[in-house]
């Protein structure tokens, strides 16, 4: 009855004085539920549907996943297009959200007003529609992975955060999302977001930021990401649903798939097959323990034991726990804890994409190197899912209370060291305030 009350609130336009985050949890959990049955969406299916939803570095799409899964449960948002400048990206969007390819460059469309507006209008952009604007950039440029970079130049790509704050300060959506690796909130990349925020700010939106670790919502994985969040009222930020006790493992993921061998492949699953490793590789992986096991001292390339900081290539995955972020190298072994629990290969493109918490009835574009990509890059569906969801509330509740506000997750409000390992520190130092 709640959600059905929800729906008519957004479809007569009217500013709520009901607070219904009592209902969050049970909305997320819905959501999260239907995910499992996702199927791709046709084309025109979502026309009727009253929020419209844009998503800029679409990738594959794992942004968006979160909104139609809660589709699923009520018919909310309408998507208008995915736009990445990677083709297969932009294809395994279309393909799942029944929109057109969009394959273009944000800097191109961000260049003047009138670029913008022209894109917008390609799209089918209703102007009198609540929209929600999704803009999660590529995270290479801020990755701690490139911090061997941080004293050169500045990549190109950080500034496609300050072009997606050009497109939200013309456009003026209802809520705007932006999601990052951590460092994005680093001392060393914080004027890239603090001048979006203060355009974002001058467009007259309260912005908040916070850093979120996706097994908190389910996400079989430890995957810590920034969240900026964009609205033109106060509200509250999202929260996790689960306590690390309840975390979603490597086993509640992948045990059920089919065991292979490395160069072995599933035929009634495409995207179940093993890498064909070298020997020597796989005589490697023999020697490591099962069920989380680090690499032996003395086993494997003699490079590795003369550098500090691999101390995860080769290792096994644990059954029962979460696994590490998983990037578009989770098929080699030698790129870090990519081995299979008990299994002598690295993880398959599947097994990847149930540790990112992508259904199975998701279908990814292109070759095999394209779809570890989209899977490394995306945004935890699950994860967007719990943004999503506490998006929406918010949207439709009152403006939460003094009380509500401080009893809320604290806000990012200075810099995080540029050190990754000092940024993950400080975030489970970070609780709820009392």
């Amino acid at each position: 009855m709640l959600l059905a009350e929800l729906l008519q609130a957004i479809e007569s336009g009217a500013i709520s004085t009901r607070d219904y985050r009592n209902i969050e949890g049970m909305l997320f959990h819905a959501s999260a539920n239907a995910l499992a049955d996702f199927r791709p969406i046709k084309l025109g299916e979502t026309k009727s549907n009253p929020i419209q939803i844009i998503d800029f570095f679409s990738g594959a799409g794992g942004a968006s996943l979160g909104f139609a899964a809660i589709n699923m449960v009520v018919p909310l948002f309408r998507f208008l297009g995915g736009c990445d400048i990677n083709l297969m990206s932009a294809s395994t969007y279309g393909k799942n959200f029944g929109t057109p390819v969009v394959c273009e460059d944000i800097l191109e469309i961000a260049k003047t007003p009138e670029s913008i507006r022209a894109y917008m209008t390609r799209i089918g952009y209703d102007p009198n529609m609540p929209t929600i604007i999704i803009g999660c950039a590529p995270c290479q440029g801020f990755s701690s992975h490139g911090k061997k970079r941080w004293n050169e130049e500045d990549d190109d790509r950080n500034s496609l955060a300050i072009a997606f704050s050009r497109i939200v300060s013309e456009i003026q959506p209802t809520v705007f999302l932006m999601e990052n690796v951590p460092e994005f909130l680093s001392k060393k990349y914080w004027h890239y977001f603090s001048k979006s925020r203060e355009a974002f700010i001058k467009s007259g939106y309260i912005v908040k930021q916070k850093i979120s670790n996706s097994a908190d919502y389910g996400v079989p994985q430890e995957r810590f990401r920034s969240v900026i969040i964009g609205m033109k009222k106060e509200f509250l930020l999202p929260e996790g649903y689960l306590q690390p006790q309840d975390y979603k493992t490597v086993r509640d993921a992948i045990f059920s798939l089919s065991p292979l061998v490395a160069g072995e492949a599933d035929s009634t699953d495409s995207l179940h097959k093993a890498v064909t490793h070298k020997q020597s590789t796989i005589d490697v992986i023999r020697q490591v323990p099962h069920d989380g096991g680090n690499l032996p001292v003395g086993v494997g390339p003699k490079c590795l034991t003369r550098v500090n900081g691999f101390s995860d290539v080769y290792g096994r995955l644990s059954w029962d726990k979460p696994a590490i972020t998983i990037t578009h190298y989770a098929r080699n072994p030698a790129s870090g804890r990519y081995t299979h629990p008990v299994q002598d290969r690295g993880l398959t493109a599947r097994e990847a994409a149930r540790l990112q918490s992508f259904p199975d009835g998701f279908v990814f574009a292109g070759k095999s190197d394209d779809i570890y990509r989209q899977i490394g890059e995306a945004v935890p569906p699950l994860l967007s899912c719990g943004v999503a969801v506490s998006t929406l509330i918010e949207l439709l509740s009152c403006e939460p209370t003094s009380e509500q506000l401080d009893n809320g997750y604290a806000c990012v409000a200075t810099p995080l060291s540029n050190s990754y390992s000092s940024v993950i520190a400080g975030i489970k130092n970070m609780r709820r305030r009392a």
